[in-house]
């Protein structure tokens, strides 16, 4: 099929979500949610068999202004600048500059990690990149352009004219992902004490003069020689920014200042990193410590892990003021797309164009295949019956010939769909239901899930 054929069907065949899983509305134009998100521009890449296939602008860059957004115009990447970021520090690790599980207050020496009441913990790089190392400052608010801005040193400190609080450890580093930009920034001041560089020197030696990347910059404030291909940000209502675009100083967790098509290319180095083992960025071994699961099963270093087998992805998502933005890519399969919006109220159309892209292109693990499973009418019988809560919630399995439905109190019953012998599912509702057994084989339990909630009911001896 032909390129253009396939922006079209794309662009054409946005599906908006509902509060339904996997359940989408009618079919609407890109156009048509550009307006109804009051988003002035979009800027998208996608990859596919290991290429860059194709990369566009639409919209403005700027609400009221002609100016439109082309492939390289500049949009905030927000926090996809950590995974870049992390794909740096890997290379200082593979080259034996850097130890992921050193105590980090073995490098630093701008700043260090400070003691919690008397007690000093040990935190590490790999625990910094995987959220894993219980720092506080989830993310950061920017400053304007006419603000004072801090240094690194007084926004860890959480010192004037930093706007956030300071940097330290309040619980217990390596037994949860707890999302930190703050760990971010320590590591940012990490790599610049080591090196002795500013980040955006930095980020340009080890990724992208590499890849001859001219459109990507981490450079806080941007410089005045961009100012003409950069997009403006609209926060809501499609208004744009005062000056613009804010500017973080947090380089490494939220400054860079990219292209779609930038971010693909370095997407498409890894992937073929992983396919042919050939060391461009990063050896194969090293970007699949990056791609191993840290302290909880959807983080690695640096990026987000997705899917299963086949299916697996790995990427991250950015939201800075006025600006939101999308990188994914196949970890065994070339494709991907990278998506990126100059407007807060526009995050849900990342969501919309990347499923519209996954089914234009086949993409796997996108739509889930209706499930056929066959449960034999003893087992049903079996399920069939009376079940409690210890708090007094009442719950009925009815079995009607060889359909099973479940009621709740004084509810209308709801039709079960087995996903497997002992799972099932509902068709119009967030919800699943699972039978526990015991030992001896006999249905003891069932439980009820929805919203990342479990409900356990006891079956009742008649």
């Amino acid at each position: 099929m032909a390129i253009e054929e396939r922006i079209d069907a794309i662009i054409k065949r946005l599906q908006p979500e509902t509060h339904l899983r996997n359940k989408y509305g009618q079919e609407e134009t890109l156009a048509g949610r550009m307006e109804y998100y009051n988003t002035p521009g979009v800027s998208i890449a996608v990859i596919h068999d290991f290429k860059l296939e194709w990369a566009r602008g639409f919209g403005i860059c700027e609400a009221g202004k002609p100016e439109a957004v082309t492939e390289t115009t500049l949009f905030q990447a927000a926090s996809v600048s950590k995974p870049i970021f992390a794909v740096a520090v890997m290379r200082l690790v593979q080259e034996g500059k850097l130890d992921l599980d050193r105590d980090v207050n073995n490098y630093l020496t701008s700043w260090k990690l400070p003691s919690v009441s008397g007690w000093q913990p040990k935190v590490t790089l790999r625990q910094l990149l995987s959220h894993s190392a219980g720092v506080t400052i989830q993310g950061f608010p920017g400053y304007e352009r006419t603000d004072e801005l801090p240094t690194l040193v007084q926004i860890l400190n959480g010192q004037h004219p930093a706007n956030t609080s300071s940097v330290e450890v309040n619980v217990i580093p390596g037994l949860q992902f707890r999302y930190s930009g703050g760990g971010t920034t320590i590591a940012q001041q990490l790599v610049e004490d080591m090196l002795n560089q500013p980040l955006a020197e930095i980020m340009n030696e080890l990724i992208f003069s590499p890849l001859g990347l001219t459109n990507s910059t981490y450079e806080q404030p941007l410089p005045s020689q961009r100012y003409e291909t950069t997009a403006a940000g609209h926060p809501w209502k499609g208004r744009a920014l005062p000056g613009k675009w804010y500017v973080y100083p947090e380089m490494a967790a939220a400054g860079l200042w990219t292209t779609p098509s930038d971010l693909a290319r370095i997407g498409i180095e890894l992937q073929l990193t992983l396919k042919d083992h050939l060391s461009g960025l990063l050896s194969a071994e090293t970007l699949n410590e990056m791609l191993t699961v840290q302290v909880e099963n959807h983080m690695g270093i640096g990026f987000f892990l997705e899917g299963e087998g086949e299916a697996s992805r790995f990427g991250h998502n950015g939201w800075n003021e006025g600006f939101v933005s999308r990188f994914v890519l196949s970890k065994h399969h070339g494709y991907g797309a990278v998506i990126m919006v100059n407007s807060n109220e526009g995050n849900a159309l990342l969501g919309e164009l990347e499923h519209a892209i996954a089914r234009e292109y086949g993409w796997l693990g996108y739509f889930p295949d209706k499930i056929h499973v066959d449960v034999s009418p003893k087992i049903l019988k079996e399920y069939a019956g009376d079940y409690k809560s210890t708090s007094g919630t009442h719950a009925s399995i009815h079995l009607d010939g060889n359909d099973l439905s479940l009621q709740i109190q004084e509810q209308f019953p709801i039709r079960l769909f087995p996903e497997s012998e002992a799972k099932f599912s509902t068709e119009g509702l967030n919800t699943s239901v699972d039978f526990e057994r015991n030992r001896d084989g006999q249905v003891v339990a069932l439980h009820i899930y929805q919203e990342g909630r479990t409900f356990r009911l006891d079956k009742t001896i008649d």
